[in-house]
């Protein structure tokens, strides 16, 4: 199995400054052809690098509410479902969740005012609180602090990142030495031959019964 090179990541560096940038421009700047950019980008997605491209939109420019950075403290046991509930709410921007169980989002939120977020936050249904009863409950909150945002930018980077692939048969990860192979239409990674060998006998095994 082929890993990310240094071209794979400087398309990837290029998508994610500009995810609209033509398949020619890439390819003058990564000295390939662009059917060739456009090959190495289907694969990017077929193996889950890149799940998709999006529009990031400025809602200080569509709404009159406040792009607000809020801290909450959650039981330990609560933080998961803190996490992917905030997550799917439609007003937050970007969620965190830190290794001690504290959860970060920011959000444009309604019914709010400078001096409220440097404080309490107003019990309204666009407001800091009305997100959290709605999401996950005020009751599971245990600390709670919420900031006015007066810039930001979201710049995200790769370093010297490489594949992160697990085997579909033993879950290792797989390395360069690894072997892929599509079978029906469906490309499958394994760590090893054997692996590959055993899927494939698997495979065929249910392939005879159905």
């Amino acid at each position: 199995m082929r890993t990310l090179d240094g071209t794979d990541r400087e398309i990837l560096r290029l998508l994610l400054t500009d995810a609209r940038r033509p398949y020619s421009d890439i390819a003058e700047r990564v000295g390939l052809s662009p059917p060739a950019v456009s090959d190495r980008i289907d694969r990017l997605r077929e193996i889950g690098v890149i799940e998709g491209f999006t529009v990031r939109i400025d809602d200080s420019e569509l709404t009159g509410g406040l792009e607000m950075l809020v801290t909450v403290s959650v039981p330990p046991a609560d933080a998961d479902r803190t996490y992917a509930a905030l997550s799917a709410h439609r007003r937050v921007e970007h969620v965190l969740l830190t290794a001690d169980g504290t959860v970060v989002f920011s959000a444009t939120l309604d019914g709010e005012s400078r001096s409220q977020a440097d404080g309490d936050a107003a019990d309204t249904p666009g407001g800091v609180r009305g997100l959290l009863a709605e999401t996950v409950g005020l009751e599971t909150v245990r600390d709670l602090s919420i900031q006015v945002i007066e810039r930001s930018e979201w710049s995200p980077t790769l370093g010297d990142v490489d594949l992160a692939v697990d085997c579909v048969v033993c879950e290792n990860t797989v390395t360069a030495e690894g072997e892929s192979a599509r079978i029906d239409g469906t490309l499958y990674h394994f760590c090893c031959g054997s692996c590959h060998g055993e899927f494939v006998d698997r495979y065929e095994r249910l392939a005879e019964g159905a």
